[in-house]
């Protein structure tokens, strides 16, 4: 009798484990097949398709999402024009018809000054000591309150490093050589050559060239070396200038709807920033292998003339700066004066690092070091 009731037993046992065990698999196949549903987003970008350094990595971003997710994600790229004109690409998302936007925030400067600080400031941060202020010491934390506004989310997604400082019709010898030309320029370094005495405009870069070529720009910055050549501005102008000191360490960003983000699975919201923490670095030698090719090239086939800022320009770029930074640290808007005095605090602490180390070693490395 015992032995039988040992029988039964296991026999009941066995018949839930099998029962228990077939729903378990069940549900192992079920769950999946919901979680790993396919998702495909719309990237909506502010550069021309297959332009060097910026649409590159913006394209080279959204194969990435869409290969570390396993198809999972897959994201499309809409270069400029072909869904929406390239200035309203941040609209898009906000309005929802496209889910990421692929540009630079301080192009939005109308919608939030604060927005230009997570792009590049005048005499501001380099590209490290930006990207240490936002990965580091609460700048993403100020980026996702004001982005909160427009219902969206900003990553850092590359950086070209110190750019260029524009193309000019004439060889500019002083201060006053600059008042009254058209130039394009944006952000608050647009706002900078305006009180220099300049007539600032934005425009794409696919707009650029015709402006220059009509006569409606005197002038243009756009990026470097590489960005430069290929939109052909050395057919015009021929007084190139180097370097800028508008924009030290330009930011371009990954902007997606915030909702439709925070509905993605968490392993998914996770490759799309660390994809973005990723591209900003790549993006970076991107650009420090390829500006210095660029420029032989145009010096050595096509006859430009590379020039720096005069002194008085420089000085009066730099009051202009301080002054701007300084008001905006007064603005009405919170969020514009929070994100003002974070900046600062966090500039003057990180140029130390780049004043103390990079800078003089880099002037001692120029000074002493002479391969042949």
């Amino acid at each position: 009798m015992k032995d039988q009731t040992v029988d039964q037993g296991k026999r009941s046992f066995l018949k839930t484990a099998a029962v228990g065990a077939g729903a378990a698999a069940a549900a192992t196949v079920a769950a999946p097949a919901i979680a790993q549903r396919n998702i495909t987003w719309r990237m909506v970008t502010t550069w021309p398709r297959n332009f060097p350094g910026l649409g590159v990595g913006a394209q080279r971003l959204a194969d990435r999402i869409t290969a570390m997710s396993g198809g999972r994600l897959t994201v499309r790229v809409f270069a400029a024009g072909e869904l929406v004109p390239a200035l309203q690409s941040f609209d898009a998302v906000i309005e929802g018809s496209a889910e990421m936007s692929h540009g630079a925030a301080y192009y939005w400067q109308n919608k939030s000054q604060a927005t230009s600080f997570f792009t590049g400031v005048p005499y501001g941060m380099t590209s490290r000591e930006l990207s240490a202020w936002v990965r580091f010491m609460g700048g993403q934390e100020i980026w996702d309150k004001v982005y909160d506004q427009f219902g969206v989310k900003g990553f850092l997604s590359g950086d070209t490093g110190t750019q260029a400082g524009g193309w000019f019709r004439r060889e500019i010898k002083s201060l006053a050589d600059i008042q009254g030309i058209n130039f394009r320029t944006p952000g608050l370094g647009g706002q900078v050559w305006s009180r220099m005495g300049a007539n600032v405009t934005n425009m794409a870069a696919g707009e650029i060239y015709q402006a220059l070529q009509s006569g409606a720009l005197d002038a243009a910055e756009f990026v470097g070396p590489y960005n430069d050549l290929a939109l052909g501005f050395h057919q015009i102008c021929k007084e190139y200038y180097l370097p800028s000191f508008i924009e030290p360490g330009l930011a371009t960003e990954l902007v997606v709807n915030k909702s439709k983000f925070a509905a993605l699975p968490q392993d998914l919201q996770r490759i799309v920033e660390i994809a973005c923490q990723a591209e900003y670095d790549q993006v970076a030698s991107d650009f420090y292998a390829n500006d210095p090719v660029a420029l032989k090239t145009l010096v050595e086939r096509h006859g430009v003339n590379l020039r720096t800022f005069p002194e008085d320009l420089l000085e009066a770029g730099a009051k202009a700066s301080m002054d701007i930074v300084n008001e905006l640290r007064q603005h009405r808007d919170p969020l514009t004066r929070e994100t003002a005095e974070s900046f600062v605090k966090n500039f003057n602490l990180l140029r130390t690092r780049t004043e103390l180390v990079d800078q003089r070693f880099g002037l001692a490395r120029e000074k002493y070091i002479k391969y042949t």
